[in-house]
């Protein structure tokens, strides 16, 4: 591969950047990764952990989709954990702990070890484009143009590709505030993207700026861990990876405590000296994830916040204080970390921040993540105003596959809301947009019941080897878990205990199916693999559930297939509202159901847009002559 041109260029290295360069290069296209340092490659640059609630379900899906990141974590991981233990399993969620250091190590492998894959240390000055030459408005992206200090001083500054993934992070015009201390940079020790976003308003492209931030760091030997809870890893410990057949590796702990009514004393009395009251900070941050001086604001009430103490490695010396994000001075953080109960002599060895960074309001971008302004321009990430290492990874897996395609001459993949949280995501933002840093909760899915974490391969291995990101192991692994599910699931329904079936045994409440294992040998095979003998009982227990779903997903489907050109004209719709009129032109939904998903939309536009469509195609028709 020439140094100077590739298929596919993909900007930034993180989580974003790097499943986007991994399914372009296994997808065949010459693809280049430009990042300032090839060390940092997927940096957990918040807290080291991977999943959760809405997000674990997304790395599955990375997963399922032969995406990186379950792989990683599930050899980098410390610590795995499934919330949510307490309700169904249906809405079960994994967790884990990583070694940030590892994580990086690890990703690097992949990343280096990967057919049609080069990766250069640079920066990003300028994206290349041509104007457009057809009646379309947008140009053509044609490449980018490098920054001035390179590792490689003889690579041409200007790269030619026929597509652009930009996955920058919080680097674009990054700002980082601790107090009245304020700098450039995108992360600690890293620069900002300076120029970069003077080169996406060129191209047509409106950008905002949004706010994240993160707590500080303490020396592990300085921590009094007597007295704060331990918070153990589970004792069988379930993979993200459905290539992982076991987690392996010994697991650590994790130990909580909480703020107090002095540190929020504390607080409220330099809340004069805090960035984001004193009006150093503009940006709007993320509601769902706020500071420490945020919650004391917002819920008064409230005498405590907890505080996880997360280590950031196996032998780290370092651990992340989850639940005190701060951009306070360093004297008050300082004091506030010292009055948490086991952290009375605790050292602090990196300071919390803010960050402010430029990002681009998602309206401009349709569901593959290419931009409407610019063919062959996509965007990934923390630059589509989300927040999280999941989020940014599952766009970065769309962007990377799409931008394949384009410079293969191939129809464009889009992810719909009822196939995944990552179609979920994505339609939020091209829809809805954000006023604030988009985070994956369970709650925005309308079909969560169908969207678990256990079946993410059924729902969409498939895709993935259609696609052509799905190898021959994993597609050989995805067919012998269907075929030993539906072999058990037959034993479970001519099985009978008492008078009734085993699938019916397994519809009560407290019904593991444990006990039915001395009666029924033939069971042993599918016990205790959790992938197999938890679906069944998701299959088993939530069936009425899982049905009406899916009746509600073809109710869903009916409006979804309804194709809106993009060239329909919402002027000529009669009795339309203004508003409903503004924000289908800007958005320019691709059907019905995401057009009734845009912001500010009411159920009589729609209406009044099925009718005009309706009325519109009767008079399209040749009419009908009869003898």
């Amino acid at each position: 591969m020439s140094p100077t041109s590739c298929d596919v260029l993909v900007i930034g290295g993180g989580h974003a950047g790097a499943e986007a360069a991994w399914a372009a290069a296994n997808l065949g296209a010459r693809t280049i990764l430009v990042t300032h340092d090839r060390a940092a490659l997927g940096r957990m640059s918040c807290n080291p952990a991977v999943g959760g609630l809405g997000k674990g379900q997304i790395v599955r899906e990375i997963d399922a989709l032969g995406g990186l990141m379950g792989l990683v974590t599930d050899e980098a991981g410390i610590q795995f954990r499934m919330l949510n233990r307490r309700k169904g399993p249906a809405v079960w969620a994994p967790r884990a702990q990583a070694d940030s250091r590892l994580y990086t190590a690890v990703l690097r492998r992949y990343l280096e070890n990967c057919p049609n894959l080069t990766i250069i240390e640079a920066g990003v000055d300028e994206i290349l484009s041509e104007p457009a030459t057809g009646p379309t408005a947008a140009s053509r992206v044609t490449g980018v143009r490098l920054g001035g200090s390179l590792a490689l001083p003889s690579v041409d500054r200007r790269i030619a590709a026929t597509a652009v993934v930009v996955a920058t992070g919080t680097f674009l015009r990054g700002l980082m505030h601790t107090g009245d201390e304020k700098h450039a940079g995108g992360r600690v020790g890293e620069p900002a993207a300076a120029r970069l976003s003077d080169s996406l308003r060129g191209l047509g492209l409106t950008l905002g700026r949004l706010k994240t931030g993160t707590p500080p760091r303490v020396a592990r030997d300085s921590v009094d861990f007597a007295h704060l809870r331990e918070q153990p890893g589970d004792p069988d410990p379930a993979p993200f990876s459905f290539l992982t057949t076991a987690i392996t590796q010994p697991e650590v702990c994790c130990w909580l405590t909480s703020t107090n009514p002095q540190i929020h004393d504390l607080l409220r009395a330099n809340l004069h000296r805090a960035p984001l009251y004193t009006g150093q900070i503009e940006s709007v941050g993320p509601r769902y994830c706020p500071s420490i001086e945020t919650k004391i604001v917002r819920f008064p009430d409230k005498d405590r916040h907890q505080i996880f103490l997360e280590p950031e490695g196996r032998d780290s010396d370092r651990i992340y204080l989850n639940g005190i994000s701060t951009s306070v001075p360093r004297d008050v953080q300082e004091q506030m970390v010292r009055l948490v109960a086991g952290l009375e002599r605790a050292r602090i060895v990196q300071w919390g921040y803010a960050i402010e960074y430029d990002f681009v309001p998602p309206e401009q971008i349709d569901a593959t993540l290419m931009t409407k302004r610019a063919r062959g321009l996509f965007l990934a990430g923390q630059i589509n105003g989300t927040s999280g290492y999941e989020e940014a990874a599952g766009q970065g897996l769309v962007a990377g596959v799409n931008a394949a395609r384009l410079a293969a001459a191939q129809p464009p993949v889009t992810i719909g809301r009822d196939q995944a949280y990552i179609g979920v995501m994505i339609d939020d933002l091209v829809t809805r947009g954000v006023t604030e840093p988009y985070r994956m909760f369970t709650s925005r899915a309308e079909h969560r019941m169908h969207l678990r974490y256990d079946n993410a391969d059924q729902r969409l291995t498939p895709l993935g080897r259609e696609i052509g990101l799905v190898r021959d192991d994993r597609w050989q692994r995805f067919e012998q878990q269907r075929g030993r599910f539906d072999e058990l699931m037959a034993l479970l329904a001519h099985l009978r205990l008492e008078g009734k079936t085993l699938l019916e045994r397994l519809r009560q409440p407290d019904e593991t199916g444990e006990r039915f294992l001395a009666r029924f040998p033939e069971l042993h095979p599918f016990w205790p693999a959790r992938d197999i003998w938890g679906r069944a009982l998701v299959a088993a227990k939530y069936e009425g559930y899982i049905e009406r779903q899916q009746r509600t997903i073809a109710r869903f489907r009916e409006l979804e297939d309804r194709p809106l050109p993009p060239e329909t004209d919402y002027d000529a719709i009669p009795q339309l509202r203004h508003e409903a009129r503004e924000r289908w032109k800007a958005v320019r939904p691709r059907s019905v159901g995401q057009a009734a998903r845009v912001s500010g939309i009411q159920p009589t536009d729609v209406s009044m847009l099925v009718v005009y469509l309706s009325a519109r195609d009767r008079s399209s028709r040749p009419p009908v002559i009869s003898s």
